[in-house]
């Protein structure tokens, strides 16, 4: 049986990650710590035979267990996960990995010396549209991907205002850290996880006077990534923009043929041309009538920690997607590109 521990029960725990661990026979949920005693509460009723915690420094030294999972704001998630890590569990964490490049590397650090697994969720990879793809482009289907265009944009949906998610300290920023994480890891791990070693990105805030509350973060980032392959990656994400409608999108440019996955209308796309013609292959494939994205990936890190399958995610890939982000907003404040290459 593996014991697991929860740090942090706000609404992605409860909604995304435990629904995934009651359905795992080998998993039981412990131990649970969060600052808020309204939220233990409700875990005391979910969970009546688990031991609750405020500190989950406390929680990892009284408890016997095998693995802890985090769903904490993002400024906390290095934090517990080198904690835990330090003590021999395994890591299951919310994305983004880091707010900083510094603590992605003591992450990354922490997993190498322990020999213990650190996973960051990465739910948009375990997409059935995302295997078909990922499949198609393994087989050599289209060629060389030699650039991509990416985005999460919204025309209203900034989160939780005035809460975690609009406050600097805590999030590390807006959309770019919100959004971007999920779908630049999508688009590069389609791509083929190359090594990133330029970016360039510009960043705005024009709708926190729209709020009374706090919102210290942009409502709007735009970049352009360069690879050590050479190939390319336009990005874009908002939490509110003026236009047509909201998007959710990832485009990729091959030799043989390119693709357009659209999450809002649950549609994948790939264009090609055969005797002369060009032609859009459109898989039936429906990413909703399919086990939650979030479980899937849950039980990836189980199977990895039980010794079934290789991880999917690396600690390296992690530390590459800080890179980006901090050099994003590095760029946005200076002017002008950064190298990631030292």
């Amino acid at each position: 049986m593996i014991k697991v521990g929860i740090i942090g029960a706000g609404k992605m725990c409860q909604n995304g990650h435990l629904p995934a661990f009651d359905k795992l026979d080998e998993c039981k949920i412990v131990a649970i710590c969060d600052i808020n005693d309204a939220k233990l509460e409700q875990m005391k009723q979910r969970y009546p035979e688990a031991h609750l915690y405020s500190d989950f420094k406390e929680m990892i030294d009284s408890e016997e267990l095998d693995a802890v999972d985090i769903c904490t704001p993002n400024n906390i998630h290095s934090i517990a996960a080198v904690y835990a890590l330090e003590k021999g569990l395994h890591v299951l964490c919310e994305k983004p990995d880091a707010v900083s490049v510094a603590e992605a590397e003591r992450m990354k650090n922490a997993t190498e010396k322990s020999g213990k697994t650190l996973m960051v969720i990465r739910n948009n990879r375990f997409r059935p549209s995302t295997k078909f793809l990922k499949q198609f482009i393994s087989d050599g289907k289209m060629g060389e991907i030699y650039a991509g265009r990416c985005g999460w944009i919204r025309r209203r949906g900034i989160p939780g205002w005035g809460g975690w998610f609009t406050d600097k300290e805590q999030s590390g920023g807006g959309p770019l850290i919100d959004l971007g994480v999920h779908i630049i890891d999508l688009s590069m791990y389609l791509m083929g996880n190359a090594r990133p070693v330029t970016v360039s990105g510009s960043t705005y805030t024009k709708f926190a006077h729209t709020s009374h509350s706090k919102m210290d973060v942009e409502d709007l980032a735009m970049g352009f990534i360069r690879f050590d392959n050479g190939a390319c990656l336009q990005i874009e994400f908002s939490w509110a923009s003026n236009i047509a409608g909201d998007q959710i999108f990832v485009e990729l440019r091959g030799e043989k043929a390119g693709s357009r996955f659209s999450a809002m209308d649950n549609k994948l796309e790939i264009f090609t041309e055969e005797y002369g013609n060009n032609i859009t292959i459109a898989p039936s494939i429906n990413d909703y009538n399919c086990m939650p994205h979030h479980e899937a990936n849950i039980r990836h890190f189980v199977d990895v920690i039980c010794g079934r399958c290789e991880p999917d995610f690396t600690p390296e890939q992690g530390l590459n997607m800080v890179k980006i982000l901090e050099a994003l907003y590095k760029s946005a404040e200076l002017g002008h590109e950064i190298s990631l290459v030292d």
